[in-house]
């Protein structure tokens, strides 16, 4: 890892730990709640704690001006949920697109399993080499995803971000298996840092139990979507999830102190 690489993933994290909220939902579902009024959402939940934003490179200025300090990350693939096959994933960035969206990191998204994998494959393995060569950290977005797969099995999420390992990411994004300990052989799988996603979004409880079991299996942090923009308070979601990251916060202790519910 270079110089350049090592300094810009200490933008998107704070000591090796991820607070990132992935908003480039608008190209898959279109402007949702928590989109339309993108920069208040970004201005709230950078202001709340978290670390990093990811939107396509076409959001860029509007991301800039409300992250307060945040780094930020591009986006560079996608796909509609109005098309064929939501799990096509098409570039739709490359990494100097990335550079002169004034990115600290680029991210893609490849489904470990589907009938796309061989394309997302190589498509990876030449974002990671283009970044490489600039110092552009990666983010994998790697999901166990496609004909008989079990999308939370530990054994298939291992297989998922050793892959990204393998072809040269540097941080590595994939769902939860439900558990601590089922979770443990994921972070195992691999040396990249492990975050996971949100999944659908649950209860309050439910977010935050998720990032201390995520915690408490050696995982590096969280990129977390609709379970933030979304929510009724993004700021005190993205506070709470934050406290647990940052602060090592038990699950009552992140909800008491953003003022969100305690009881199970």
């Amino acid at each position: 890892m270079t110089v350049g690489t090592t300094a810009r993933l200490s933008r998107i994290g704070t000591d090796g730990r991820y607070l990132i909220v992935p908003m480039d939902h608008g190209i898959t579902m279109g402007a949702v709640e928590g989109l339309k009024d993108i920069e208040s959402t970004i201005d709230a939940i950078t202001d709340a704690g978290a670390d990093a934003v990811v939107t396509q490179k076409g959001i860029a200025p509007r991301v800039h001006p409300n992250k307060n300090g945040a780094g930020y990350v591009v986006h560079c693939n996608g796909s509609t949920e109005v098309g064929p096959d939501e799990n096509d994933k098409r570039p739709t960035a490359s990494v100097t697109d990335a550079i002169r969206a004034g990115a600290d990191a680029v991210s893609f998204h490849i489904n470990v399993g589907s009938t796309y994998e061989a394309e997302q494959l190589t498509e990876l393995a030449e974002l990671t080499s283009d970044a490489a060569e600039y110092g552009m950290p990666v983010l994998a977005m790697a999901y166990a995803r496609g004909p008989g797969v079990d999308e939370h099995d530990p054994e298939a999420l291992g297989h998922a971000v050793r892959l990204a390992e393998e072809v040269g990411a540097d941080v590595v994004k994939t769902a939860y298996s439900g558990d601590a300990e089922s979770f443990e052989h994921v972070v195992e799988s691999t040396r990249l840092p492990v975050v996971i996603a949100g999944g659908s979004k649950g209860t309050d409880r439910e977010t935050i139990e998720m990032v201390r079991g995520t915690v408490d299996a050696g995982g590096a942090g969280v990129s977390m979507g609709r379970s933030i923009f979304q929510h009724d308070d993004p700021a005190a979601i993205t506070q709470a999830v934050a406290a647990v990251l940052h602060d090592d916060a038990a699950v009552d202790t992140a909800l008491e102190e953003a003022g969100l519910t305690v009881e199970a």
